[in-house]
């Protein structure tokens, strides 16, 4: 993946469901229930090992069927302390590394204006992004 430049989005708070999703096929899928549960207890340490591998990774919930939307903040810190992928590339894995891999321009005057405040710094502590004091969105002040 690091070689060819592929990209990870992890799904970290899916994959965490993979226990649940095995208990609720257990009775009739046995194997299939045991590979969920591997597949889940294993993936943290894929994870940290594609982010020393130097693989692109970025931030994504796989939101609307059993993840509801709004998540990303638990998503980052889900990549952050499961996944060991340190503050700072977490923060560019769910903003600008994010932009910049979907084809959508940095801050640039006349671009998107798309931003969060934080009372903190989110590389000190990852946790802050859970609870922005601002957001604006499109240039408007949102929160």
């Amino acid at each position: 993946m690091a070689r060819r430049g592929t990209a990870l989005v992890p799904t970290m708070l899916n994959v965490g469901r993979f226990d649940e999703i095995a208990a609720q096929a257990e009775a009739k899928f046995p194997g299939y229930a045991a590979h969920m549960r591997s597949l889940g207890a294993g993936f943290p340490r894929i994870v940290a090992a594609a982010h020393d591998a130097g693989v692109p990774i970025y931030v994504g919930t796989d939101a609307g069927g059993g993840i509801r939307h709004g998540q990303a903040a638990q998503e980052m810190l889900a990549l952050h302390e499961r996944g060991g992928v340190p503050p700072s590339a977490v923060l560019g894995a769910a903003s600008w590394g994010a932009r910049a891999w979907l084809g959508f321009p940095g801050l640039v005057e006349g671009g998107l204006a798309d931003l969060v405040v934080y009372d903190a710094d989110p590389r000190v502590d990852l946790r802050v992004v859970a609870a922005p004091s601002r957001i604006v969105l499109r240039g408007r002040v949102v929160r």
